[in-house]
């Protein structure tokens, strides 16, 4: 297969690098990563391509050396809050596009959280098309063009809490299309500029893939850059996304101290909600049946990455 043939994944490099790095500040001995995780995103990453923009790439020069640190968690460990539940539905009807050629909204209004509109969601989505345009022209992409707006469906748009890694506030927005290729956008948006862009083409599940599958990239939505590890802002608005199989009736997320209403949307699960105190587990989650019968639980996934 040739590079240009591959899917790619384009992700925010200096603050992944950066998180990486100083992870190992707060290591004295990483934990190993289960082989089962270390396969499974083997896979998924060998059909990613990276892009790093100039600023990035500058921004890298005065990162200090050091070793890279992997964490990785088991059931056992213990969280610094008990966590509610946060239940998942099945899909409602969608929310329409904003004009006939924008994209399609998401299932429930709850999904466009701190006041952003289905139109500002969508002229953000806007601009994270034309940056990913401008990229492949410059070569940054391995692949073609994300395509068209209109060919999108927004599933989750929130503020995105600025830290020591990336000062100020901004916008996520994550948007999703299923033709030609299955594609998720994770876009951040600060004074009216695409910050990040990250982006999956091909879907990550695997034939051995659980029921219930997080979005591999989906951290930042639900976690501050490890520059704050045990000093993040608060309160924190957070979002968590994924794939369900079609067996999957109802999906329960729990996140610290905050809940919140989430919903199945065409295939993905997306949940959010407000932390007002600090975390070290990423959320759990689990996943029924539609007779209620229990048929994923994150905590019995060895693939699952459960300590941040």
């Amino acid at each position: 297969m040739s590079e240009e043939e591959r899917d790619f994944e384009e992700r925010d490099f200096e603050e992944r690098l950066r998180e990486l790095l100083s992870e190992d500040a707060y290591t004295i001995r990483p934990s190993p990563v289960p082989y089962p995780r270390i396969r499974r995103q083997g896979v998924v990453e060998r059909r990613r391509g990276v892009a790093v923009t100039g600023a990035a790439l500058m921004a890298l020069a005065a990162v200090p050396v050091g070793a890279f640190a992997v964490g990785g968690g088991g059931p056992g460990t213990a969280d610094t809050a008990t966590a509610p539940t946060v239940s998942a539905s099945a899909t409602p009807t969608p929310t329409p596009s904003p004009t006939p050629s924008g994209p399609a909204g998401p299932a429930t209004a709850g999904q466009l959280r701190d006041g952003i509109t289905l139109e500002r969601a969508a002229s953000g989505l806007d601009k994270c098309l034309v940056y990913g345009r401008d990229r492949v022209a410059d070569g940054g992409f391995a692949s073609s063009d994300l395509g068209k707006a209109d060919e999108y469906r927004i599933i989750l748009a929130l503020n995105s809490t600025g830290d020591s890694n990336s000062p100020g506030g901004g916008m996520f927005v994550v948007a999703v299309k299923e033709k030609p290729k299955e594609t998720r956008l994770i876009c951040n948006i600060k004074d009216g500029e695409v910050s990040s862009l990250g982006t999956s083409v091909g879907g990550d599940r695997q034939p051995d893939s659980p029921p219930v599958l997080a979005d591999i990239n989906g951290g930042k939505l639900y976690q501050q850059s490890f520059l704050n590890k045990g000093n993040w802002k608060l309160p924190f608005g957070w979002g968590f996304i994924g794939t369900v199989e079609p067996s999957v009736a109802r999906v329960t997320v729990s996140y610290g101290g905050a809940s919140s209403e989430a919903v199945l949307d065409h295939g993905w699960f997306v949940a959010s909600g407000t932390l007002t105190e600090q975390v070290t587990r990423n959320p759990r989650i689990k996943g029924y049946d539609k007779g209620g019968k229990l048929i994923y639980d994150s905590d019995e996934d060895t693939t699952y990455q459960h300590v941040q």
